[in-house]
């Protein structure tokens, strides 16, 4: 199974078992708030554009309000079931591209908004497929803000370069977690070295896709 497809049915497992009312790691959102940004996301892309053009926001906030009025379990067997088979999203190749880091960290985001969480223990076939994430166009995408170089340290002591520059500053800890923190979540295991002025502007920049 990929990644994509674990990570979506894990989050599914997780949606029923918290519920629409608990916390997140993303701001403002709860449980149901994050089940709908994915819902509207892949089966919705008109409503989804107004995420980020804000004259479309009343319709997306529109469609939010109609899933929101529907029964959790209903909505989230919906999500369960994938993107709806004319999004290309879910094809293949494209569902693992497009959907293993998104649905790998909003599984975390809901994980690591409950108290006590701990990192999980991930199978190495997951472990390989967040590898490959590190240093694609995906980590100079979310670290294009820092005036550094980013180099990830994972725990066998190989290092991936995240972003070109110097000074470089590196960021030990799985690939996972190192993920995690590239997507601006500061709820993540990792650890910094490099010099002073590179360690502070990691801890300084705005990371994120």
């Amino acid at each position: 199974m990929t990644l994509a497809r674990s990570e979506r049915a894990a989050l599914a497992d997780l949606f029923d078992e918290l519920g629409p009312d608990q916390p997140t790691l993303c701001e403002g959102w709860d449980t149901q708030d994050l089940l709908i940004h994915l819902l509207i996301r892949e089966r919705r892309p008109g409503a989804y554009a107004g995420t980020f053009v804000k004259p479309l926001k009343g319709w997306t906030d529109k469609v939010a309000g109609g899933y929101a009025q529907r029964p959790w379990s209903e909505v989230v067997q919906e999500y369960r079931s994938g993107p709806p088979v004319w999004n290309p999203a879910g094809w293949g190749k494209l569902d693992e591209l497009t959907n293993g880091g998104e649905m790998f960290i909003h599984h975390e985001d809901a994980r690591r908004g409950q108290p006590g969480w701990e990192p999980r223990k991930l199978d190495p076939e997951s472990v390989a497929e967040l590898e490959k994430m590190l240093g694609s166009g995906m980590s100079k995408l979310a670290l294009r803000k820092f005036p550094i170089g980013v180099v990830a340290e994972l725990p066998d002591s190989r290092r991936i370069p995240l972003k070109p520059g110097e000074p470089a500053a590196i960021v030990s800890g799985e690939p996972g977690e190192i993920i995690i923190w590239m997507s601006g979540r500061d709820e993540a295991r990792v650890t910094f070295a490099g010099d002073d002025d590179a360690v502070a502007a990691l801890h300084a920049g705005t990371r994120g896709l």
